[in-house]
């Protein structure tokens, strides 16, 4: 059995394969009273790639509050009546073979926006914008500037993790991901690029770490404990590797510290990003993101998927193997063809999923 194709198990939690589908916005959700809901485009989209073969789908970020989402056309998990649409959704995943799992966002003072194929541009209030929120009064380039969240307004979004989560596991998820990457909420209060708090979650690493851990704990506290808590990350947020940009940014040591306090925190896997906290070229390398990944792994000893540029079969199996990732998550490609998996299921020499029912396309 290829590596790429083994169960994998994370607490009770068996995953039947170790290629899984990457979280990927489609700002396709309902507007109006019933913002943040999924629709039947969302269901058609996941479904699919559940039946395609992935051993695990992750729901696209997912925003706990209104105002944090990315744009007003992203899901949310910010009240009951929502739960409804996204249990079908959970379901629907589930009865095509992939375990159901969602990652919960906020998007931080990189909300507020129109959608990309529309430009991209944050919207002022009278269009449907709202003010945006971060761990200091820094605005992302181009973007206007948040409120620096004060004590009070920290704990409310602590609160508001916990009780998304408690919707997502009504919902019939079976993995939630706290998302803590790509400049969005918690990945500015990691940041000193983002972060110039002067209280105790800003200034050292350890400070600056302490509102993600808070955030993982209420949410481990909700999740129970026989279901697994993912944390996606960016790995580097691509400045200290610039020769051109003398500022302390986010590295791959600081990652692999997080690492290790969000294991002992409940986590059990991490989601291996990268970038975000300001536009930067990434290396054009086909491992510019898994070496990264791999290197947390071998030296934090925490399970980790790679993710970004994994295209080929063989490639995605040999990270794997090699020990460079425990799982893999793919993107785009999954965009471009729905059954990668069963496709690649085929190069290596495995049975794709639904084989009956496929054996036509055989």
């Amino acid at each position: 059995m290829p590596a790429l194709f083994r169960p994998l198990t994370l607490r009770d939690l068996t995953v039947p394969n170790r290629v899984w589908m990457s979280p990927m916005c489609t700002y396709s959700a309902e507007s109006g009273e019933r913002a943040g809901t999924p629709t039947d485009c969302h269901l058609v989209h996941y479904a699919s790639r559940a039946a395609g073969g992935v051993g695990l789908v992750m729901v696209e970020a997912t925003a706990v509050r209104s105002d944090g989402r990315i744009s007003p056309w992203d899901l949310g998990l910010w009240a009951d009546a929502q739960t409804p649409d996204f249990k079908r959704l959970a379901k629907a995943i589930s009865a095509a073979g992939a375990v159901p799992a969602i990652q919960l966002a906020h998007s931080g003072r990189k909300g507020s926006l129109e959608r990309p194929w529309r430009g991209g541009a944050p919207l002022a209030v009278s269009d449907g914008g709202w003010p945006t929120v971060g761990p200091s009064a820094i605005a992302f380039p181009g973007y206007p500037r948040p409120t620096a969240a004060d004590r009070s307004e920290m704990a409310n979004l602590v609160a508001s993790f916990a009780s998304a989560a408690r919707r997502a596991l009504e919902a019939g998820f079976e993995v939630v991901e706290v998302n803590a990457a790509h400049g969005y909420l918690l990945q500015s209060f990691l940041s000193p690029i983002s972060n110039r708090r002067t209280d105790e979650f800003g200034g050292s690493l350890v400070n600056r770490a302490r509102f993600v851990l808070e955030v993982l704990d209420a949410v481990r506290a909700i999740w129970p404990q026989h279901m697994p808590v993912f944390l996606r990350i960016s790995t580097t947020d691509w400045i200290a590797e610039d020769p051109a940009d003398s500022r302390e940014g986010w590295t791959v040591a600081d990652s692999i510290q997080l690492a290790l306090w969000a294991r002992e925190h409940g986590v059990d896997l991490l989601d291996g990003s990268s970038g975000g906290v300001e536009p930067k070229p990434i290396p054009t390398a086909r491992d510019y993101q898994t070496a990264l990944a791999a290197r947390i792994r071998s030296e934090a000893s925490v399970a980790i998927a790679a993710v970004g540029r994994i295209t080929e079969a063989t490639w995605a199996d040999e990270l794997v193997r090699t020990g460079q990732a425990d799982a893999v998550f793919i993107g785009r490609a999954l965009l471009r063809d729905a059954s990668w998996p069963n496709n690649a299921a085929a190069q290596l020499g495995v049975p794709p999923r639904f084989v009956e029912q496929y054996a036509y396309a055989l």
